[in-house]
């Protein structure tokens, strides 16, 4: 997909602040993401890390600062401009997103819908052009011989590999990955990553996957994002990073007595 914004960070963030009511979740956040880049953001459960990416991708608005998605600011945004937007951004959500009684086929297809002008209902009302690449892109994450088969017959993993095909389809240029593999088994779990971390290299889209399994963060990532009590507090390449700094980020501070 060619962007319509000029080459430079996939996400640029600014002191950013998001607040519920008397509520601060976020506080202060500066990041940068380069494209193509695969970033593990991790922290216990009420970190931020959920509104973090809700905010990224304007479903949520910034209390104060500033995010840019590529080269954009979705606060900014009008609706068919937040439209747009969103159209080069996929989400993989926790509990797939997907259409449990449409095919395999038709959810990878919903991932066109931004690209045609009328609602389309079944897999035969779309483009014989758009059919094909949604198989290709089942076919990219194993699952052609299931393209036909109802998405509420299938397992969560193979579930979670369809709502990446939909991004795929999308063409999206970042994707965000809210937990994905939290209602996954280990083995399941380092497939699905495995397979997003190869497709990214592959196409050269950009990952923020929030993720609370420390092993799978580091296995699959380039850079570790820590965020705790609502800001940053660790963020450094993968490879710099060990696995006791990054249990260090869950443990439960004690009180000094001061």
């Amino acid at each position: 997909m060619t962007s319509s914004v000029a080459a430079g960070p996939s996400l640029l963030i600014r002191d950013l602040e998001k607040s519920f009511g008397a509520k601060t979740v976020l506080k202060g956040i500066d990041l940068e993401v380069s494209p193509g880049q695969f970033v593990a953001l991790v922290g216990p459960s009420g970190a931020g890390k959920s509104t973090l990416l809700r905010l990224i991708n304007g479903s949520h608005r910034p209390t104060g600062g500033s995010v840019k998605v590529l080269g954009i600011d979705p606060a900014s945004c009008g609706r068919r401009d937040l439209q747009r937007l969103r159209a080069r951004v996929g989400f993989v959500f926790q509990q797939f997103g997907l259409v449990g009684r449409l095919t395999a086929l038709e959810n990878v297809l919903m991932g066109a819908l931004g690209t045609l002008r009328m609602p389309r209902y079944g897999a035969a009302s779309y483009p014989r052009a758009l059919r094909e690449r949604a198989a290709t892109q089942l076919e990219r994450v194993g699952l052609v011989e299931q393209r036909f088969q109802r998405c509420d017959t299938l397992s969560g993993g193979q579930q979670q590999r369809v709502a990446i095909a939909r991004s795929l389809m999308q063409e999206a240029e970042i994707v965000l990955a809210d937990e994905p593999v939290a209602s996954l088994d280990p083995t399941a779990s380092v497939s699905v990553l495995a397979m997003l971390r190869k497709l990214s290299a592959e196409d050269g889209f950009t990952v923020i996957c929030s993720l609370h399994q420390v092993d799978l963060a580091l296995q699959v990532s380039d850079r570790i994002v820590a965020v705790r009590d609502g800001g940053i507090v660790l963020d450094a390449a993968t490879s710099d990073t060990t696995e006791e700094q990054l249990r260090a980020v869950y443990r439960t501070v004690e009180a000094s007595g001061a």
